[in-house]
């Protein structure tokens, strides 16, 4: 798609990709940015907010690296949301990956990448270990993650599609953040598995302690990075949480 070309204030933005939703207009468009000597960025927008930006990467690579870290073996991963494709690409960095499963919900955001429009889409798209597939997170979540194995459990699942646990895409996607929702990936784990979720905010230990009460422990990581924008740091975070008790299902 060749997009097209219009001015934002003084800069070119190419719009790369559209698709109308049922949350609104979904919108992939790349940039140069002046504060950083123009360099070229990627974000993508749903409506009137950001889903991504290729600015602002480091957290969504860190939900790989930190919700993998605890693991050893060969490892079947899971991810819930694409987006620009950061978290992905970082997972696969890891050797022991040997699966690694990502569900989005918007079928345009994968066309994205297997069409070459975004920075990982080659690399995704031409790993075999990587498989991109549409579906709701949410509702896989309560069922079965992957739907042509039925039985498959995972040992990690990567979670970055909600701005945080308390800021919803989705009034919907609220019931996963909660005791039972978490219960219901855990059923979908394997022993010592993990359950990892990126968010905008800061470190919620109310989050924490819900998640620990279902998979026996939980930590939250701080990420903090550069902001160009405000020339001062900025803080998402990281929870993740390890099945390493039995716990009563809820």
């Amino acid at each position: 798609m060749n997009g097209f070309y219009r001015k934002l204030g003084s800069v070119s933005v190419q719009e790369l990709g559209y698709q109308k939703t049922p949350l609104g207009d979904l919108v992939l468009r790349r940039r140069t940015e002046a504060l950083l000597d123009n360099r070229e960025v990627f974000e993508v927008k749903l409506g009137e907010e950001y889903l991504m930006s290729s600015l602002f990467t480091e957290a969504e690579r860190q939900l790989a690296t930190l919700g993998l870290e605890p693991l050893k073996g060969e490892l079947d991963v899971v991810i819930g949301g694409l987006g620009l494709g950061y978290t992905a690409a970082e997972a696969l960095k890891n050797k022991n990956v040997r699966g690694l499963l990502v569900i989005d919900l918007f079928q345009a955001v994968i066309d994205w990448h297997r069409g070459g429009l975004v920075p990982n889409g080659e690399l995704l798209t031409s790993d075999p270990r990587c498989k991109l597939r549409q579906g709701d997170f949410f509702e896989l979540a309560r069922t079965r993650f992957d739907v042509d194995e039925p039985e498959r459990k995972f040992d990690a699942v990567l979670l970055d599609i909600d701005h945080s646990p308390e800021h919803f895409l989705d009034d919907s996607n609220r019931s996963l953040y909660t005791p039972e929702g978490f219960v219901s990936v855990r059923r979908q784990l394997k022993p010592n598995g993990c359950f990892a979720i990126w968010s905008n905010e800061p470190v919620s230990e109310d989050l924490n302690a819900s998640l620990r009460s279902v998979f026996g422990s939980s930590a939250g990581h701080h990420i903090e990075f550069a902001n160009p924008y405000s020339n001062s740091r900025a803080v998402n975070s990281v929870y993740v949480a390890q099945k390493n008790r039995v716990v009563t299902d809820l």
